[in-house]
């Protein structure tokens, strides 16, 4: 059976040793220290996010939520029984020009919450009895999400976290996150720089991306679930297909295969729809077809990957 299979008894998220040694209060001035002169992604603003300056992701100081709700329509080991624990951060880093949310991504619409209003989320929604805390689109905010952690520690927190995130992340804030996220959950958008420069703006990515799988796989691995097939600890990757995208697919699958791991937990996904500015780029204006989807389905079992679709 793959290590991947293996039940998970007894699970301790690993944000709890770190609150208990004092690290988690060292990681939180560290990463702190990177809003003086912003460098929280790849974009590199060097805003002064501390004094009210604001970068390309938009976002001020506080923290800015659009909603908090057990989800059901997340990865089935993330929901469980009860739901996933979502809490949807407003703004992003990467601003997709198709961007399914773009009301709260690009436009921002959502409402500042002190830290300890965070933790009282995060507790209530484990009270829900929801099985983890997902952080949609947190990359911007990562120190502020860290800094409510002891305040949730301190009410009871005991769930995984998971970092939902647009794969557009500095290697460096990952490396702090070490110990602290116990369930990495990245998108794999593009393999084509001019692809990732015409929709995001972004020609890094590829690059970017790649450096960030291997950082978060040799984190945390692959994908482990407990004795009931919930998510405990581990990298579990997102890809939607694009129109007339499979020669981008078969590039991001291959690496996560040979790369990563064959035993990765990927979710290939088909709900790709034409939203916000997609209707600018003709390519973009038509959903994926049946036989495009089936055929990136075939990419992946051709690979030897097999988890999450």
């Amino acid at each position: 059976m793959a290590k991947s299979l293996q039940t998970a008894m007894d699970y301790k998220p690993s944000y709890l040793s770190l609150y208990e040694s004092g690290e988690l209060d060292a990681r939180i001035e560290r990463l702190r220290e990177l809003l003086k002169s912003c460098i929280l992604c790849p974009r590199q603003c060097h805003v002064n996010r501390l004094e009210g300056e604001r970068g390309v992701c938009g976002a001020e100081l506080a923290l800015e939520i659009s909603s908090a709700f057990p989800h059901f329509g997340e990865e089935p080991p993330l929901v469980g029984s009860n739901g996933s624990g979502t809490i949807f951060l407003t703004h992003c880093n990467l601003k997709c020009e198709f961007c399914q949310n773009s009301d709260i991504s690009h436009l921002g619409r959502g409402k500042k919450i002190s830290p300890e209003e965070m933790a009282g989320y995060m507790v209530a929604l484990q009270k829900q009895g929801c099985h983890n805390i997902n952080f949609v689109t947190p990359t911007h905010l990562a120190p502020q999400i860290v800094s409510a952690l002891p305040h949730a520690v301190r009410l009871g927190l005991n769930v995984p976290l998971v970092y939902n995130c647009g794969g557009y992340e500095a290697l460096a804030v990952i490396k702090l996150l070490e110990g602290i996220i116990d369930i990495y959950m990245p998108d794999a958008k593009f393999a084509d720089p001019a692809a990732a420069n015409k929709y995001c703006n972004a020609p890094d990515y590829p690059l970017v991306l790649e450096e960030v799988l291997k950082e978060m796989h040799r984190q945390v691995g692959v994908l482990h679930v407990d004795s009931a097939g919930r998510a405990t600890r581990g990298l579990l990757i997102r890809h939607l297909v694009m129109p007339q995208g499979l020669t981008e697919t078969e590039k991001i699958l291959r690496f996560i295969a040979d790369e990563l791991s064959q035993d990765s937990y990927v979710n290939i996904m088909d709900q790709y729809h034409p939203h916000y500015n997609a209707y600018r780029y003709p390519e973009l204006r038509r959903r994926i077809t049946t036989e495009e989807y089936l055929e990136a389905l075939a990419i992946a079992r051709r690979l030897g990957l097999h988890r999450g679709f």
